[in-house]
This record gives C-alpha cells, structure tokens and sequence, in this order.
C-alpha cells in the first residue's frame, strides 16, 4: 500500500540492492564519473524545485496519461537504457519490459543489452532503442538495422559519449568478469579491437539526418544540456530532445539536468517534445520535472533497483510512481501533466 508521497518503498529500493547485489555490480550502477558529484546531487536538485499550488479546481479525476512521439503512455514516466540488466536479475531486459507493458509504459534498450531484441519486442512492450554511433559508423548499421527488425518505435541517439568517462573503482578487471551472453548479444561480430569501432568523436548534426534516413524512424537526442545544442539538434531533424547528464557518469560537474532543462524546453519545447531523466525517485520528483514542460520523465538507476527483485518489484515502481505522482498533481491543483507548467517556482525565477 502506498503512503503519499515519497514512499519508503520507493527510498529503500537501493538500500534492498545494495545488501543483495555483489558488490562490483552494485558499485558499477551507483558510481558516478570522477569523485561522483554530479551523480550524488541529482536528487538534491530536484528537491530544490518549490511549487506554487491552485485551489478551487476539481481535482476528482485526473488525466496521468500522455503520449511520446505519438506513442500513448499511462502515464509520462518510462525507463531510460541501462547495460548488465542480467547481472542485476536474471531474465534482465526482459522482466523490465513486461514490467513497463503491463504499466503502459515505454522502455528504451541499452545496444549493449543482454537480451536479443526480438525477444525483448515479443513481451509487447513499446521500446525504442538507445544507439552509440561508432568512429566507422558503418559499424554502427548492423544493430540499429536489427532493432529496426524487431520492432523499435525509435532510435535514441547518445551525443554525450565521445569517450566513456572514468569511474573510480571499475577497470577492465570488472568487465573480464561480466559472463559470457549478458552483454552486447545484438552484435554480431564481438571480436575486440576492430578498427573503427570506438565511440565516434566527431559526431555532427548530419549524423542525426542520416540515422533518421536510414531507420525511418524518429530520432530521439539523449545527452543535451545547452539550450543551442538543443536547437541545432531540432534543425538537423531531431523529433525529441532528452536532457541528460548520463547519470553523472561521464563529466563530473557536469549541471544538473533539474537545473538545465527549463533552458531547454524555452529553446525548442514548441518545436519538439523534450524529456529528461537524472535522479527521479518519487512522484514529486516526476511533479517537479512536468512542471518544468517536458513530455516525459525517464527513470534509471530507480529502475535498476527495482529489477533486483523481478518483474513484479519494477511493476510496483511504476504503480508507486503514478500514485504518488496523482497524489502531488491533486495536491498542487493540476488536473493534467501540462496544467504542472505553471505552478513551479525555482530560485525565485518567477514570482505569483
């Protein structure tokens, strides 16, 4: 049952894995970049979010659902692309999308998942796939080709990864110990050190028209924090911006998406649905990120602890989120996700 807002469920989610996971597993989600600053303060920087509610509004019933990219979603929470599901549950990418179909909601998978896509495709999950363009990027083609195959509703291209940024305590002594089958399974050729095959430092806006030519589907832009990044991404033919900093594990001191994505939805919210993801763990944090005017809310590493007990625990996190998140829209006098814009106040930014 829940409790209102900000249910100890939901908070004791990561406590639950830290005890069960191995500890090289758990470290490896948990760590941020760098000395993890910008990981750690995520969640603190949504909690800065101050709101100014309205009365004398019917709030009996109340509209959570929305739609991406024309997609509908019972609510505007989904779950972002994360890598070694399988490592974190057993049937991995597969718990989580039945979980997130049976929640009507949307999963994007990770290319380095350890799932093959057309299984992930048959749950019935609505999923797009998350996509790193390589320096050869024809070597890039075979697994978008793939999980355009199998199903994907959109390519999510990550622009922030030009070379993985260091995390303190995970070297190659923890990648030799990942199992053989649960990681990068969509790959058909898994040879190492072939030419062209690192992460491309020269990504540019044609690589977005070029994907969305390829694939025909929408392209979704993951890793935008700068308001003029946003709108050269839009020009080029992103449908969707996703404001994210990677979960703080590429730049450390990177800004908060909290604090970044209001310049974002001014520059391109007319022209395109942005989203955003980085330290979601309520409802109210959901509340504080459509209140800021995005389409959409990602949930990570949540998600990933929440995968620690199976399928039925990450079904909860999605019924935990949207009972909390009814609870705060009713409480602040919203009826729908866009009647939030209104009703934030963030460093006095705006006034009544």
């Amino acid at each position: 049952m829940t409790h209102g807002v900000g249910t100890s469920w939901l908070a004791g989610l990561e406590s639950v894995a830290r005890d069960v996971l191995p500890t090289s597993v758990f470290d490896y989600i948990r760590q941020g970049a760098g000395q993890s600053l910008s990981a750690d303060e995520a969640n603190a920087a949504w909690s800065r979010s101050r709101f100014i509610p309205r009365v004398l509004r019917d709030v009996s019933d109340i509209e959570l659902a929305t739609t991406v990219l024309g997609a509908p979603l019972a609510s505007p929470v989904a779950v972002a692309p994360t890598t070694l599901q399988r490592l974190v549950h057993p049937e991995g990418e597969l718990a989580m999308a039945r979980a997130c179909a049976s929640a009507g909601s949307l999963m994007v998978v990770s290319s380095n998942a350890g799932t093959p896509f057309r299984e992930i495709g048959a749950t019935g999950v609505q999923w797009w796939l998350q996509a790193y363009l390589t320096r050869d990027r024809s070597l890039s083609e075979p697994v978008v080709d793939a999980a355009v195959d199998a199903g994907a509703r959109a390519i999510v291209l990550t622009l922030d990864t030009p070379t993985v940024g260091t995390k303190n305590g995970i070297g190659p002594d923890f990648w030799e110990a990942v199992p053989p089958g649960t990681l990068r399974v969509n790959f058909a050729d898994q040879r190492p050190g072939i030419t062209g095959a690192e992460k491309a430092t020269d990504l540019g806006p044609d690589d977005i028209a070029r994907l969305g030519e390829r694939t025909g589907l929408p392209i979704v832009v993951k890793g935008v924090l700068h308001p003029a990044d946003a709108v050269r991404c839009v020009e080029a033919g992103a449908a969707a911006v996703w404001v994210s900093n990677h979960g703080g594990r590429q730049l450390d001191r990177v800004v908060s998406t909290a604090d970044a994505v209001s310049g974002v939805v001014e520059a391109v919210g007319e022209t395109a649905e942005v989203y955003v993801d980085g330290g979601i763990r309520s409802g109210l944090d959901v509340f504080a990120a459509l209140a800021t005017g995005v389409r959409c809310v990602f949930v990570g590493r949540l998600g990933l602890w929440a995968l620690v007990a199976g399928e039925s625990s990450v079904a909860r996190m999605h019924e935990e989120l949207r009972t909390e998140l009814g609870e705060s829209m009713r409480l602040a006098g919203a009826r729908t996700p866009t009647e939030a814009v209104s009703m934030l106040v963030r460093n006095g930014e705006k006034g009544l």
